[in-house]
């Protein structure tokens, strides 16, 4: 199995146990550094988790930490560009962006989206183009999009 990849995963305050699940088992899927769960973000030993995770939880390096802003920062410090994945005014599209590692992806509530806070302090912003009548999509479903729309950046450029 080669090295995880130099990418981390933040949920802030993800509402179900369900996404969280998902998102365990697609991060196992690439292989990422670290699934943070800040906020109000479920975390095992929550018994809905493992429907969606199907055993992932155990291969994935995870940290519940209910503080965001000291999570950031700390990877900032250990120089993670910190990605914030929203649609704003100023987001740039997904497959536009030239991600660098290490970096740390943000995914926010599933109605109101990543904290202003957060993207304030942010390195980035992206967005994945929308092209439905809808404005977003499940935040397990842009989790998936983004690590591996990375990966194909990192290993296959």
């Amino acid at each position: 199995m080669q090295d995880a990849f130099p990418i981390n995963v933040v949920l802030d305050d993800i509402r179900s146990a369900l996404n969280v699940g998902a998102i365990f088992r697609t991060c196992e899927a690439t292989n990422i550094d670290t699934l943070y769960l800040t906020g109000i973000t479920p975390y095992p030993p929550h018994n809905k988790i493992p429907k969606t995770a199907l055993g992932a939880v155990a291969n994935v390096n995870w940290i519940h930490n209910k503080n965001r802003l000291q999570v950031l920062n700390k990877l900032k410090k250990k120089n993670n560009r910190i990605i914030s994945v929203e649609i704003t005014n100023n987001s740039k599209d997904l497959y536009q962006f030239d991600f660098q590692s290490p970096s740390a992806l943000v995914f926010g509530h599933e109605v109101n989206g990543v904290d202003n806070k957060i993207l304030e302090i942010s390195n980035d912003i992206v967005h994945i183009p929308m092209f439905g009548k809808k404005e977003s999509l499940n935040v397990a479903t842009s989790c998936g999009i983004v690590l591996y729309e990375i990966i194909r950046q990192l290993k296959y450029s």
